[in-house]
């Protein structure tokens, strides 16, 4: 029987989504319900509500198999993978792999999975619509604003022509993979490995609270998934952000690509593909769903 599906990979400006599907042998047979454990959305205040991937694909799968229910349960990357773990659920969305200590809760408790790549999305750091001074950051000001140790506390700390203003801080809490890959890149430049944690900080798993921090904050300053700025960008500003050749880069559907049963709808034309666009992600490289349901018929043998 098919357990689960994993949103994973995401690089200072490239996130790949995996989906990660359980399974237990070759007599398993689709249920008449399926339930996910999905990553937080945002929730614009005046605009539609961003859909995920998987809520738009599970609307698209109710028109053509109206008696199945799939479920889908909103959390961070962490805590879905918690409940993936222990048979709760049966697809994961994730933002980052399956850590070590996730894995090994799954065998523990039995759970074989296989990973699939569904979506590209971007990491994208963010700032208030009215920030006139910030227009590109490197991954050293990243780190040094964003790490542990970091003493900056005003924008004037990072740079004395900016305003001596408290900067607050908006980004994902402990269970987001998109923290996790934001900790990645702030590890390898200043060897901090956590992100700040002070009254400046304000931590969410829910992506319309830093959203909103950001949008309603002038000297805000935080970061999310490309997708959401996509579906969001007349209420915050992306920064670009400077790459190794020392380009200043901002994300865009284009550097994001650089980078059974209810499942094999997903990876149908009429799933995963049908939608992407419409909800912010980028398709990832040609052949890739192709790809996904042969692993996906070679796992459930």
């Amino acid at each position: 029987m098919l357990r689960k599906n994993i949103v994973s990979l995401l690089l200072v400006l490239v996130i790949s989504s995996l989906i990660l599907a359980a399974c237990s042998g070759s007599s398993a047979t689709p249920a008449p319900s399926q339930s996910e454990s999905n990553q937080g959305e945002p929730t614009q205040a005046s605009e539609p509500e961003p859909v995920s991937i998987t809520t738009a694909v599970a609307e698209e799968f109710a028109i053509v198999a109206p008696n199945v229910r799939v479920s889908v349960g909103l959390s961070g990357t962490g805590g879905g993978f918690k409940v993936f773990c222990v048979g709760e659920t049966d697809i994961s969305d994730a933002s980052r792999p399956i850590k070590d200590s996730e894995i090994e809760v799954c065998q523990s408790n039995g759970i074989e999975y296989v990973e699939f790549l569904v979506a590209l999305d971007g990491l994208t750091v963010m700032v208030n619509p009215e920030n006139d001074w910030l227009t590109e950051i490197s991954a050293e000001q990243l780190a040094a604003m964003l790490g542990a140790s970091s003493t900056i506390t005003k924008w004037s700390d990072l740079d004395p022509s900016y305003p001596e203003e408290e900067i607050l801080f908006f980004i994902p809490d402990p269970d987001s993979g998109t923290r996790d890959y934001m900790t990645e890149v702030v590890e390898g430049v200043s060897g901090d490995e956590d992100l700040r944690q002070d009254e400046n900080t304000t931590f969410s798993s829910d992506d319309n609270v830093l959203l909103d921090g950001i949008a309603n904050e002038k000297y805000a300053f935080g970061f999310f998934g490309y997708a959401y700025y996509i579906n969001n960008k007349d209420s915050v500003k992306a920064v670009s952000v400077v790459n190794g050749d020392g380009n200043a880069v901002l994300p865009s559907d284009e550097t994001v690509k650089n980078g059974t049963y209810f499942v094999r709808f997903f990876f149908g034309p009429d799933g995963g593909p049908a939608i992407m666009s419409d909800v912010g992600y980028s398709m990832p490289p040609t052949g890739t769903y192709e790809a996904n349901l042969e692993l996906l018929a070679g796992s459930i043998q």
